[in-house]
């Protein structure tokens, strides 16, 4: 094994990554090392990388703040083989391919006992606080946040480290709904496709989903919506009721922008479910007793733990679970991938093969 391993890096906020060379980590104690073959591309990357989120009123949050110091290597949608691990981890076959979990937690508090790890204060998840998939290698703390790939296509099964965890973590707090009950996804990108899917394993069979692209509303409808929005025009309102047979009273919204979050308040039902998965930003004003007399419930997601990770894969294993579409891009590549996703030129899911 060589001493030192390329690392795709943010070296500066706002810039393209840099290829960098850093030793390769050892193994102590429960610790296993993994050597990356496959890695997601995420929007999040793309906020990370440019170094701040939009959190309305003309306001930003700066990652730096969340102690995220440079060069760090991005990517959180991890899978590889193990290449070495430590003398007190369980014994896990070298070489054996692994679904990373990477939202790690501080290990020692209640939300981490819980494996609750995503919910921890103190995050050093991969691909934000420590090297991630952008990395040749990464250091994973103990064998249990792996997850045995068996015969499923890496390159999408290594999108359950996020897009599949999120969904999954996601259509949960919708449920339980009767199967013609409408369910509303906002977004068609690679965690709408990837929604459709979850629903589908969950026999759900009313899915309606919204986004401003034709192209990614007919991969969506390639994927199993049942209806299709278009929302960019003036009509998108009454086209959604339409669709929906409205007011809505389950919605999970994948972009979260001002836009997407006023369209939405204005779609929701009495007793309804409004889940916010995306971090596109910004911010809108809520009547407070509105909010009461409707019953309404707000759901911030974010990603999700342990046990959801080894759901989605074994949903996948029991062919319940339709594949995302993935496009594949070298490793090397990875600022053009970059750059194709902040465009919107993406359907899917990006995935960097090394």
């Amino acid at each position: 094994m060589a001493d030192l391993m390329d690392v795709w890096a943010v070296t500066q906020w706002d810039t393209p990554l840099e290829k960098i060379r850093q030793p390769i980590p050892t193994p102590k104690g429960t610790e296993v090392l993994v050597r990356v073959t496959h890695s997601g591309v995420c929007h999040s990357d793309l906020h990370t990388a440019e170094g701040f989120y939009d959190i309305g009123g003309g306001r930003r949050f700066y990652v730096k703040d969340r102690g995220i110091k440079l060069p760090i290597a991005l990517g959180h949608e991890i899978l590889g083989e193990v290449a070495a691990f430590g003398p007190d981890a369980a014994p896990i076959a070298l070489g054996s391919r692994q679904v990373v979990y990477p939202w790690l937690g501080c290990g020692s508090c209640t939300r981490c006992s819980q494996e609750q790890d995503n919910m921890c204060a103190a995050q050093r998840g991969l691909g934000t606080l420590q090297n991630g998939g952008f990395a040749e290698y990464v250091l994973v703390p103990h064998p249990k946040y792996l997850v045995d790939l068996g015969d499923l296509d890496p390159a999408v099964a290594c999108t359950f480290g996020c897009s599949g965890i999120t969904t999954l973590s996601a259509v949960r707090k919708i449920m339980p709904l009767p199967p013609d009950e409408p369910v509303l996804l906002i977004g068609a990108g690679g965690l709408g496709l990837a929604a459709i899917s979850v629903l589908k394993a969950f026999g759900h069979k009313f899915i309606v989903v919204v986004d401003i692209s034709d192209e990614k509303l007919a991969a969506a409808a390639a994927a199993g919506a049942t209806k299709t929005v278009n929302s960019s025009g003036t009509s998108a309102h009454r086209d959604i009721i339409a669709a929906t047979n409205g007011p809505v009273i389950s919605v999970i919204d994948f972009v979260n922008s001002s836009g997407t979050a006023g369209l939405v308040y204005s779609l929701v039902g009495k007793g309804a479910k409004w889940v916010q998965v995306g971090v596109m930003g910004g911010s809108i004003e809520m009547s407070l007793v509105g909010n009461i007399f409707k019953g309404l419930t707000i759901y911030s997601n974010i990603t999700g733990n342990l046990e959801e990770l080894r759901a989605v894969v074994q949903l996948a294993k029991e062919g319940k679970l339709s594949p995302v579409p993935v496009q594949k891009m070298d490793w090397d590549s990875v600022n053009e991938a970059m750059d194709l996703l902040k465009a919107g030129k993406v359907t899917g899911r990006m995935i960097l093969v090394k």
